[in-house]
């Protein structure tokens, strides 16, 4: 299926899915708490707290994560599967799902065919396929994003690798690519960071006419803005000399304009106000926070999103990244 016939047949899949039983879909209230000039989303889910969703894709099982079942691996639920992405320019074909347990509405999932690790960096056809999905939806307006939680500290859900999308009713997109447009971005080639955030952030400002770009140009460029990314993050996570041993994790979000990296140190974050762990992944740096109660929802805005985020990511060091660029460059 090509991406715009994917974006149609979602809403589709939606109902088919709600219809059958064979989706659960978790109303939701949402919350704008505004903080150091971020208007924070934060979504509440009371019918969480009966059956809670794993990390916003699948439902917890009292197993472990090794000798659970691979959800994403064939035969598929007639009534989850949206089809098979492929184009003409993109040899990769991928499964598209939807997320069977919802707290936004048409909220899918891109999965590689054959089994790839969550904790793999994404790969040049992943981001170009998502990024067209991206584009086809914007085409019908629909205001979609993608977010993908690489390694075991970035409340990825499942061990098979998946990208997420899902839509957002405000035009703008998400609140962190409110403060991205932002940014006075003097070389459009290198990364940078949203100073306003406290934590350490990666970005790359996307052209804007790379819609229009071949297939070839589009993966390149995704790629390079990528590998740009990804070095900050590990060099970022360098400067940490308490950072755990094993694979770093980070959270990556892409929208039509940008490319985000967000290096991480801890899957989830205690309430000083409730004792209660929260669980984060990309969506809370893009600006979107999920909580299952109203106790919980007081103790988040007290607490402060910037704090929590602060606490599950990294302490920004820009600044001392940059002098590094200026030291090396020719």
């Amino acid at each position: 299926m090509l991406p715009h016939e994917i974006i149609e047949k979602v809403p589709i899949q939606f109902e088919r899915g709600l219809e059958s039983g064979d989706l659960l879909f978790f109303p939701s209230t949402i919350s704008i708490h505004n903080e150091g000039g971020v208007n924070y989303e934060i979504r509440l889910c009371p019918a969480l707290q009966k059956k809670s969703p794993e990390k916003h894709a699948e439902i917890s099982e009292p197993v472990e994560k090794e000798k659970r079942p691979d959800p994403f691996a064939p035969p598929y639920n007639p009534n989850l599967l949206v089809g098979y992405l492929r184009t003409e320019e993109f040899e990769e074909e991928y499964v598209v799902l939807m997320n069977k347990y919802s707290v936004v509405r048409d909220h899918f999932l891109v999965v590689t065919k054959e089994f790839q690790s969550q904790a793999s960096p994404l790969m040049p056809e992943d981001l170009a396929s998502a990024y067209s999905l991206i584009v086809a939806a914007d085409k019908v307006r629909q205001r979609v994003f993608a977010f993908y939680n690489c390694g075991d500290l970035s409340g990825a859900s499942q061990p098979h690798k998946h990208i997420q999308l899902i839509r957002i009713d405000d035009p703008l997109g998400p609140p962190v690519e409110k403060l991205a447009r932002e940014v006075n971005v003097e070389r459009t080639e290198t990364p940078f960071a949203i100073n306003a955030l406290p934590y350490a952030n990666h970005a790359f400002r996307l052209p804007r006419d790379l819609y229009s770009k071949s297939a070839e140009e589009l993966e390149t460029t995704l790629a390079n803005a990528f590998l740009l990314l990804l070095d900050n993050a590990i060099a970022t996570i360098r400067h940490d000399p308490t950072y755990p041993t094993g694979n770093p994790s980070y959270n990556i979000i892409l929208t039509q304009e940008h490319m985000y990296i967000i290096p991480r140190r801890e899957e989830t974050y205690k309430l000083s106000e409730t004792g209660d762990e929260l669980s984060v992944n990309s969506l809370g740096f893009a600006g979107l926070l999920l909580v299952k109660s109203e106790e919980e929802l007081e103790a988040v805005k007290k607490e402060g999103c910037g704090k929590i985020l602060r606490g599950v990511g990294l302490e920004s060091v820009n600044d001392k990244l940059l002098e590094q660029d200026v030291g090396t460059a020719p």
